[in-house]
């Protein structure tokens, strides 16, 4: 995630790092690299502006503290500017109304609207304990009413069912009421896109906002259009009472142009970002976060609380007692590791969130054979429940049924096999010895220099 932006504001700052102090000079020329890394991300000129003239007058004549360097100090300055220009804090949705509080989702056609709205249905049930009722009045794609019934299947809500002769106001009146008999907490919904600011279109959602009069009024909009979504959102901005918007394909955007500029040119907050195509991959925005991994520092708050929301804690418990007892780490225990990983979005996911490692997040989704896992997993459920309980056993003829099994090669399943036995050498270290022992044997497993990451720097293809 804005990789390019990153490491050009990661380079531009590593000038300062050997200053003995802040100076107007160094400021400058420090500032000249970053404003070229803003706009080389798309950036609006006017937030550029804005922005390198607040870090300018903070940062000229800076007290610098006992425990900061001067370059600490201008980084820590540059990160509070970032924040602030992208909101400073996070805003959640205002859902303080009777029951159900509704909230219309706005677009252009493409954004990833629909499902955005399936996304934000599991936000609300799965994080919020809400009931909620989700309709399409987009009467122009038959299409995308079946596509939202489907994801709402998929995350829980209650489908409301519309027909493209209907009209879109008749449609969200009669969802309303449904949603008030089903005692619904929320109704989402989920408007036709735009494929241009027209004005018959936006008078159809003028009607409908002021038919239903939502109490959030939110417009999704694709990351990857740089400055052209802050300005896009500021056109719709003019026409409806928008609350916040929800940038979408954030994971494939490299630049953060639009991230940077959407709360500055249209005053509205960005309230969640889709991170990826599945139901599950929508962020509350936090600009703190987001500015700190920016600059290269991570994000581990949020990685604490996607591994609090996905990890099974009683697998995870059941796991340590066995450990700490003496028990071996079985095949079986392996495979709930790969489900627990897979469930926190993968290597690529978590690398990204950990300080310095947004490069290294970047290299192993290109080199690491994404598909390995799955292979893995199929090996392990083509044995036998005591050939995974005791993987010594498999020799010969069980390795050969093992892999046809799975579709794999005997080479496949020899590495998951060493892998295997790599992991349980290191829980091994566990017993009576804690956390400090198995850092000593995850030390054992990295290449001179450190990275975390098993010999050769990504797990090898299979």
């Amino acid at each position: 995630m804005f990789e390019g932006l990153s490491q050009r504001l990661s380079a531009s700052l590593k000038a300062m790092a050997g200053k003995s102090r802040l100076t107007e000079d160094n400021i400058r020329d420090t500032l000249r690299e970053v404003r070229m890394a803003l706009l080389e991300a798309d950036v609006a000129l006017s937030v550029v502006k804005e922005f390198t003239e607040a870090v300018k007058q903070r940062a000229v004549g800076a007290e610098v503290a006992q425990s900061l360097t001067p370059g600490q100090a201008f980084l820590k300055v540059v990160q509070s500017e970032l924040e602030a220009t992208m909101g400073s804090t996070n805003e959640s949705l205002n859902l303080n109304t009777q029951p159900p509080a509704v909230v219309m989702v706005a677009g252009l056609q493409g954004a990833g609207k629909t499902t955005s709205v399936a996304k934000l249905a599991r936000h609300l049930i799965e994080r919020e304990k809400k009931k909620v009722t989700v309709v399409s009045a987009d009467v122009y794609r038959p299409a995308a009413i079946k596509q939202l019934e489907t994801l709402a299947n998929e995350v829980g809500a209650r489908f409301e069912p519309s027909e493209e002769h209907e009209q879109p106001v008749a449609i969200v009146q009669r969802a309303l009421a449904q949603a008030k008999i089903q005692f619904s907490d929320v109704l989402l919904v989920d408007t036709a896109g735009r494929l241009a600011i027209d004005e018959a279109m936006m008078s159809e959602i003028k009607a409908l906002h002021s038919a239903i009069n939502p109490i959030e009024t939110l417009f999704v909009v694709d990351a990857m259009t740089g400055q052209d979504a802050a300005n896009t959102a500021n056109a719709f901005g003019a026409a409806l009472p928008l609350t916040g918007v929800i940038l979408t394909k954030v994971d494939a955007d490299t630049r953060g142009g639009a991230a940077l500029s959407v709360r500055a040119i249209t005053g509205k907050p960005i309230k969640f970002l889709g991170v990826g195509e599945k139901t599950e991959a929508l962020d509350p925005f936090h600009p703190d976060r987001l500015a700190s991994r920016i600059l290269g520092m991570g994000d581990m708050l949020s990685l604490i609380e996607e591994a609090e929301r996905t990890v099974d804690k009683k697998k995870a418990q059941r796991l340590a007692n066995k450990v700490q007892k003496g028990g071996r780490f079985d095949l079986e225990d392996f495979r709930d590791q790969l489900h627990q990983m897979r469930n926190m979005g993968g290597i690529g996911s978590m690398l990204d969130k950990m300080p310095g490692m947004g490069g290294m997040a970047q290299m192993a989704e290109q080199k690491l054979d994404t598909k390995q896992f799955d292979r893995m997993e199929a090996m392990i459920n083509s044995m036998t429940p005591v050939e995974r309980r005791k993987p010594d056993l498999i020799v010969g003829s069980r390795k050969r049924r093992i892999t046809n099994g799975s579709g794999t090669q005997v080479q496949d399943l020899n590495r998951l096999l060493k892998q295997h036995k790599q992991m349980q050498k290191m829980m091994k270290k566990m017993k009576g010895g804690g956390m400090k022992k198995m850092m000593r044997g995850l030390g054992g497993m990295m290449p001179p220099g450190g990275g975390g990451l098993p010999p050769g720097g990504f797990p090898p293809k299979m």
